[in-house]
């Protein structure tokens, strides 16, 4: 249509508009449609460009009328493209909807590995007890590890064979991996007051050999208590009620004399069977020994007191050291300390939760 200046035109103009937008079936249709109507090139376009060319009262009623045709249209136009995009929500909501009936994938659920359940175990029971949880760094000077402890200068665990150092700083400082979590009990006192009563759960390092019973890298829970009149009945009252309530109520302890640098008189803590109770020939636990060797333990030297800052005649205090590893080893039965390390899930589903 060329050269619309006519009312009449223009109705015929607007019902061939009016008829295409309506047959229109998705949003891309419509755009074309109102390109064709609407858009630069459309007659509509050409008829306005025309009434430069017209009277003035004739340019102002086909003008009005113009104006018209083109808010009649872009309002049906407007109609369409809602209920065009209704029914394109509709259908993407139809395509996207989940069916909630359906189970879903469900991935495993990871789990403390026994280690960490054992130490937290261990942790739990002697904070029921009264004490605190202390923690130190592992990487650590020699003064802390083996000096503060009362542990001579020509002590064998102190040789590079069994003791891992780092080369870093001044070499006088001799700064190791932590052989064991006692600096923790040394760096404790230096900055408390007594009384004390702590546990200092974490990892040791030596230089083992990994073996079945042997790993570079283990798990260590020492504890500590310093008050005023401690005897070396409190230790073993102590430690009696943790192996009740870590092996069970019937668990019976043992003291037999031992040597550590840092405590006097020392001890190793045995505990009764729990497997065979009384040391049956063919028990897998203890042997047919009745008895299992579980920590090391005494009453804190005096000299560990003095290297501290504690007066040795006003306090009295016991010290005892387990490994993680070993308690976990004794209780579920594990003959070797390497599946620990091992990563292999079959061993490690059967202490999940």
């Amino acid at each position: 249509m060329t050269n619309v200046t006519g009312r009449m035109d223009l109705q015929a103009f607007r019902a061939r508009a009016v008829t295409s937008i309506a047959a229109t079936e998705t949003l891309e249709g419509l755009a074309e449609v109102e390109e064709e109507f609407l858009g630069r090139d459309s007659d509509l376009a050409a008829a306005r460009r025309s009434l430069g060319g017209m009277d003035p009262d004739e340019r102002r009623d086909a003008g009005r009328a113009i104006n018209e045709t083109v808010q009649d249209l872009e309002g049906a136009l407007a109609e369409k493209r809602a209920v065009l995009e209704r029914v394109q929500r509709a259908g993407e909501m139809e395509d996207e909807a989940l069916d909630v009936t359906v189970d879903r994938r469900r991935l495993p659920l990871g789990t403390l590995h026994l280690i960490q359940q054992v130490t937290d175990e261990v942790v739990d029971i002697f904070v029921g007890l009264g004490y605190r949880v202390a923690e130190g760094p592992e990487a650590e000077l020699a003064w802390y590890n083996f000096d503060a402890l009362n542990t001579p200068p020509d002590h064998p665990g102190r040789l590079e064979s069994d003791t891992m150092y780092l080369d870093y700083g001044d070499p006088a400082d001799e700064v190791l991996l932590r052989a064991h979590t006692s600096p923790i009990q040394a760096r404790y006192m230096e900055l408390h007051e007594p009384p004390v009563y702590i546990v200092a759960p974490g990892r040791a390092y030596r230089n083992d050999t990994i073996d079945a019973s042997h790993l570079p890298v283990f798990h260590q829970i020492e504890g500590l208590a310093v008050d005023e009149s401690i005897r070396f009945s409190d230790l073993k009252g102590t430690l009696a009620e943790f192996a009740r309530q870590f092996f069970g109520a019937a668990t019976e302890v043992r003291l037999r004399p031992h040597f550590f640098p840092f405590t006097e008189p020392s001890a190793e803590l045995d505990v009764s069977c729990f497997n065979c109770d009384g040391g049956e020939a063919g028990c897998r636990v203890c042997k047919g020994r009745g008895w299992l060797e579980m920590l090391g333990c005494g009453m804190v030297d005096p000299n560990v007191f003095l290297a501290v800052g504690y007066d040795p005649s006003e306090v009295t205090g016991f010290a005892f050291g387990m490994g993680v590893e070993r308690l976990a080893m004794v209780r579920h039965g594990i003959d070797s300390i390497r599946h620990f390390i091992d990563n292999d899930v079959r061993f490690l589903r059967q202490f999940a939760g």
